[in-house]
């Protein structure tokens, strides 16, 4: 199925090559969006965003199912209050319903922190910017294509 979504456009924008997957039903997990899509559960990205204490907003970046440390991201924005932002917000924010969030095209510039782990997978699927959707790209690609700080910002053991 060839359908265009907002990061996908921006990809072809920026001549980065990728594959869209539309899933034929809703995804239920993680585990059946790598699977369906010929993936590890570790290159499924999830995009997590905060809202700090400031009410300013910070795009996290975890492959696979492993767990944000909320006191390593705490400590390393320097900040004593965080909160996963309300799915008005993630809208209101990214311009992506929540489940469709991309770090590619977010309808304003966020500040974007990649976990490291992420780093050590050749290839990764990102949210398309609709729902039950993903992109697979090389994560130099990614990389290249955003503004990210590398961080380890999961649970020990994740």
């Amino acid at each position: 199925m060839s359908k265009a979504t907002p990061v996908t456009r921006k990809l072809d924008e920026l001549g980065i090559e990728h594959t869209l997957h539309v899933h034929e039903s809703p995804l239920r997990s993680l585990e059946q969006a790598a699977t369906e899509r010929g993936l590890q559960n570790n290159q499924i990205v999830r995009s997590l965003l905060f809202r700090l204490e400031d009410r300013s907003f910070i795009l996290v970046l975890v492959a696979g199912p492993a767990k944000v440390d909320w006191s390593r991201l705490r400590n390393f924005l320097g900040v004593r209050r965080l909160t996963t932002a309300e799915d008005e917000e993630v809208l209101a924010v990214t311009g992506f319903s929540p489940g469709a969030v991309s770090p590619i095209g977010l309808k304003q510039p966020l500040r974007i922190l990649a976990d490291a782990m992420m780093c050590d997978q050749e290839v990764l699927s990102i949210g398309a910017g609709i729902r039950n959707a993903g992109v697979i790209l090389r994560s130099k690609d990614l990389f290249e294509a955003i503004e990210a700080e590398i961080v380890e910002l999961v649970v020990s053991g994740s």
